[in-house]
């Protein structure tokens, strides 16, 4: 491949998992980073987290996939700090006229106003409860959760309004809001997933650079099992010639760390995503490209990816069977194919606000 426009050397985004800043696809213009001319020395800055502000004035978004268990999400974030190379939320950053390489990691949005907003969305007498999904886009325990806290703000009103919640998340600050997740645990209103994508220390820090550790997650998945919450694991996404071979010792780890449950999904590639995962095996893991990439196109149809419902997030194909089995007989053999019971709608009401009367009915 030939490099990017505006690559950035290694030594100037340690910690970060594209490689480039490349604009987005609905950008007029394609930025192309130039000399000024002068012929002094400078040392270019090292990125930093620059965080901005939005006031959202609705905050779930609905969505109306057919192969989704669910119906609506929330974002506290915009971009993640993760930096995960595979991430396939990175397009959504070209909404935004920004880069889907290296700013979708370090040019994040915060929505200080969420759980205020949310509050409001949840009190509408038309809202019909059903469960919402956080982390299905960008990661609510990323590092700026620690200063923003915005995630807890927005567990702590759907634990009022008693509404059932499901989280994935990579991130261990999870382990913060065991208070609140437990209590909602107790009434069958929370289950959380947490991803693993591999074993291997080296690989993680490579492809997921600001993740917890593989380590550090089997150990939330233990804290979290410990505290009554029942958590799933998510071998996802499998890297078919990379991590695939660690499909049964992650799930035996995780049933180990107190897993009740396992799914899995297979690597995705849309739009920009594709051009920065090719640059980052050239990068890190040239000798493996061509079997990474041969294997993806096996499974869409000779194109590295295929949108088309059911078949983006497992593929299709002799491959995509093989994973499937294989998942499906490990996860049998140690007892993570058991459904988690549903989550309980029953329970929602709205809370009085402040200065509010108690019904007495």
């Amino acid at each position: 491949m030939t490099q990017s426009d505006r690559y950035v050397a290694p030594d100037l985004r340690r910690g970060r998992g594209a490689p480039s800043r490349d604009s987005g696809r609905y950008e007029a213009l394609r930025l192309v980073d130039e000399s000024d001319g002068w012929d002094i020395a400078e040392d270019p800055a090292p990125l930093r987290t620059e965080v901005s502000e939005e006031r959202p004035r609705s905050l779930i978004n609905y969505v109306s996939s057919p192969d989704l268990s669910f119906d609506r999400t929330i974002n506290p974030y915009r971009g993640c700090e993760h930096g995960c190379i595979y991430c396939f939320a990175r397009p959504t950053h070209a909404w935004l006229g920004l880069s889907p390489g290296l700013d979708f990691e370090t040019r994040l949005v915060a929505r200080p106003d969420a759980a205020e907003v949310l509050a409001r969305e949840l009190r509408a007498k038309r809202y019909a409860v059903a469960p919402i999904a956080i982390g299905t886009n960008t990661d609510p325990y990323q590092p700026i959760e620690r200063d923003r806290g915005i995630m807890r703000a927005c567990l702590e009103v759907l634990q009022a309004f008693r509404h059932p919640v499901m989280i994935a998340t990579k991130g261990a600050l999870i382990e913060r809001d065991i208070d609140i997740l437990s209590d909602m645990a107790a009434q069958n209103l929370v289950r959380v997933g947490i991803t693993i994508t591999t074993l291997d220390a080296d690989l993680n820090r490579r492809m997921e650079p600001r993740v917890p550790s593989p380590a550090r997650r089997l150990a939330t998945i233990r804290r979290l099992s410990e505290a009554g919450v029942p958590v799933r694991v998510m071998v996802s996404p499998i890297v078919p010639g990379l991590t695939d071979s660690e499909i049964e010792p992650i799930l035996t780890a995780a049933r180990d760390a107190g897993a009740k449950a396992a799914t899995w999904a297979m690597l995705r590639l849309p739009l920009e995503v594709a051009p920065l995962w090719e640059a980052w095996m050239d990068e890190h893991y040239p000798a493996r490209k061509s079997r990474v990439m041969s294997k993806l196109r096996e499974m869409h149809g000779g194109k590295v990816y295929d949108a088309q419902f059911f078949k983006r997030v497992r593929g299709e194909g002799a491959y995509a069977s093989l994973i499937a089995q294989r998942f499906t007989k490990a996860r049998k053999r140690l007892g993570l194919d058991a459904a988690l019971p549903p989550l309980d709608g029953t329970l929602f009401r709205a809370p009085p606000r402040a200065g509010e009367q108690l019904s007495l009915f």
